[in-house]
């Protein structure tokens, strides 16, 4: 025979998962960032790789010119680098909150203080993450109107 069942601990479980499915949220629009830098860093090693080729042939007089494009293709990566670690960082604390909202569904003070930590820390990885990326993303459209600017036929590699 079916026992019955316990309306406010079904109530509880069943709140807690609503809760939950706020952070799960987030945690794929970071997985969708990442992917994106995933992307943009993809561009950006094509470009190595094409600029390395160029330097192996190149004339004395363009070589400062090709070198000071690897670098700032370099400086891109970097900015790049931290984005992800940040979207990392930020994906790893929202998941940090689901786990805190299902271990500690007796909830109190000290859950509470771990849910607005982790996430916190996990909104303020993500914004940072947004940040770094519009950070790269503007050193690659300031050459691009550099380059347009100067009337340079700009054919991005890749």
């Amino acid at each position: 025979m079916a026992q019955p069942v316990n309306s406010e601990a079904l109530d509880t479980a069943v709140h807690i998962i609503q809760v939950a499915l706020a952070p799960v949220f987030l945690l794929s629009g970071v997985a969708t960032l990442l992917n994106v830098f995933s992307t943009r860093f993809a561009r950006v090693a094509d470009q190595v790789d094409a600029l390395n080729k160029v330097i192996e042939g190149a004339d004395a007089d363009k070589l400062p010119l090709l070198l000071h494009r690897l670098g700032r293709l370099r400086r891109r990566s970097i900015v790049l680098d931290i984005a992800v670690v940040l979207a990392a960082g930020g994906g790893a604390f929202t998941c940090a909150t689901v786990l805190a909202l299902f271990v500690g569904e007796a909830g109190g003070p000290a859950l509470a203080t771990s849910l607005f930590v982790t996430f916190g820390l996990a909104i303020a990885c993500t914004l940072a993450a947004i940040a770094a990326f519009s950070v790269e993303m503007t050193m690659a459209s300031r050459h691009v109107r550099r380059e347009a600017a100067a009337g340079k036929d700009y054919v991005e590699p890749g």
